[in-house]
């Protein structure tokens, strides 16, 4: 797991999980995005979830909150969009803000930041100190998947309309394999 968040034990309808759900579906109903929702067993774990929605791992959304200092006293967050097979590389994250040290923000500060628990974060910030920054080799594919704020329901969305409504900072922060 490379600490990153991407293990989940999120309770499906929970409140704050059901609001950011609703929030999503209405924002891309309102920017009218092609999208598909997938229901399906609860898994948070990108690629036990791939498999459960049928479609190959490098084209699910991997959401990661980072925390990166600059300096002492300052401290930015990100929400980190990778695809599902790779690993987020935290140094390029660090480099990207100008940072003097980056870790995963802990699970606490994650799901207060996300919205939702960890596993079903979504690759939109709805948080004005969450700083949403993907890599572009996840927009290569014609559609990303990602679990909608709930760790039994998934949407497939084009990933124009992806790009177009979120508006991501984006930068390669994967690491080589």
């Amino acid at each position: 797991m490379n600490g990153e968040l991407d293990e989940a034990v999120a309770e499906p309808g929970s409140m704050r999980t059901a609001g950011r759900y609703e929030r999503l579906i209405a924002d891309l109903d309102a920017a009218g995005a092609r999208y598909e929702l997938l229901d399906h067993l609860p898994e948070g774990r990108t690629e036990l979830v791939s498999a459960l929605r049928g479609h190959p791992v490098e084209q699910a959304a991997k959401c990661l909150i980072v925390m990166v200092k600059i300096g002492k006293k300052r401290t930015r967050y990100v929400l980190a969009v990778v695809p599902g097979d790779a690993r987020l590389d935290l140094q390029a994250v660090k480099n990207l803000l100008g940072g003097t040290y980056v870790a995963f923000a802990d699970r606490a500060k994650a799901e207060e930041l996300a919205g939702s628990a960890s596993g079903t974060v979504l690759p939109f910030s709805y948080e004005p100190r969450l700083e949403l920054v993907v890599d572009p080799k996840l927009l290569d594919s014609p559609r990303l998947y990602f679990n909608a704020a709930r760790l039994d329901r998934s949407i497939a969305l084009n990933t124009e309309d992806y790009a177009r409504i979120a508006n991501p900072w984006v930068a390669a922060i994967t690491a080589l394999s």
